[in-house]
């Protein structure tokens, strides 16, 4: 049998390494607001005419439309141009359309967004009140719902275990996708909010197995140390919360690699916060109870 606690601490260093460079990247880096929270406009567009740079697109647009606010940044694909600019209005939009496809031939548009900046701020405010309100939302419940377990942890404790664990796989690939943000520019937005609240539910679900099989084992293990139960449940559960989360990582990993270019790093970002949100559940969720058990 696997001894989880005789290495707890080893677990736990991880988990604070972890959190750490996160916390590292967040605020050495910060966060790029799309225009989900900005406002603005964002246009990709495939020219299959003729080759295009990034300077020459970015002249062309000051020069013909007299836009100074722009950022135009080349995508993975050959020919794929994303624009960043303030919003602009439909005719604006068709305007610009028939001038690039009059000037440059054959222009493919694969997106357009416009969001003014009230409605951005009020996105922005919505997402934030939403990940405050997830955290506490569930650590509540699960408090609740162990409330008839007191010995040798009180229910609130679960809550709390919990509330640290979904703020680890929160913070941990939010810290990495603010390290993307520098390196391929990556822009947060209502996308990210959904993977890291997609994160968070998956993660609690493997949390409440765990709990639910450490509080039938209080029962089954009368008069066994709290360390040794947990040692128990988690052997019990391990094989299942592996094979769970291979299923996930299967699809996912289709998706990244057979998906739409648009929404890879949104899939990655889910596939590598479904891993971290497993590690919580079986070797720090647990680990958490014995710290939290005489305090």
């Amino acid at each position: 049998m696997f001894d989880l606690i005789k290495y707890k601490n080893l677990f736990i260093g991880i988990s604070l390494v972890l959190l750490a460079l996160a916390f590292v990247s967040i605020f050495t880096y910060g966060f790029k607001e799309g225009i989900d929270f900005s406002g603005g406009t964002l246009w990709q567009v495939r020219f299959s005419g003729q080759e295009v740079s990034v300077p020459e697109l970015e002249n062309y647009f000051k020069t013909n439309f007299g836009i100074e606010n722009l950022l135009v940044t080349a995508g993975s694909e050959n020919g794929v141009m994303m624009i960043r600019t303030n919003e602009l209005s439909e005719n604006q939009h068709q305007e610009y359309v028939a001038k690039l496809q009059q000037d440059f031939g054959q222009v493919e548009e694969l997106r357009f967004e416009s969001i003014g900046p009230v409605i951005g701020a009020e996105l922005k405010s919505k997402a934030i009140w939403a990940f405050i309100l997830v955290l506490f939302g569930i650590s509540l419940y699960i408090a609740f719902a162990f409330r008839k377990v007191s010995y040798p942890v009180s229910s609130w404790k679960y809550g709390i275990a919990t509330l640290i664990c979904l703020f680890h796989d929160a913070v941990i690939p939010a810290g990495l996708y603010a390290w993307w943000g520098s390196v391929k520019g990556l822009e947060i937005d209502t996308n990210f909010i959904v993977a890291i609240l997609t994160i968070m539910g998956f993660s609690v679900h493997d949390t409440i197995v765990v709990f639910d099989r450490i509080r039938e084992n209080l029962i089954v293990h009368r008069g066994k140390k709290l360390g040794e139960i947990i040692n128990i449940s988690i052997n019990q559960t391990f094989a299942r919360s592996i094979n769970t989360t291979l299923t996930l990582v299967i699809v996912l990993v289709a998706l990244y690699l057979f998906g739409a270019a648009t929404l890879s790093y949104f899939v990655l970002l889910i596939l590598i916060g479904t891993i971290i949100g497993t590690y919580s559940s079986i070797f720090m969720a647990s680990p958490l109870l014995t710290y939290l058990q005489n305090k």
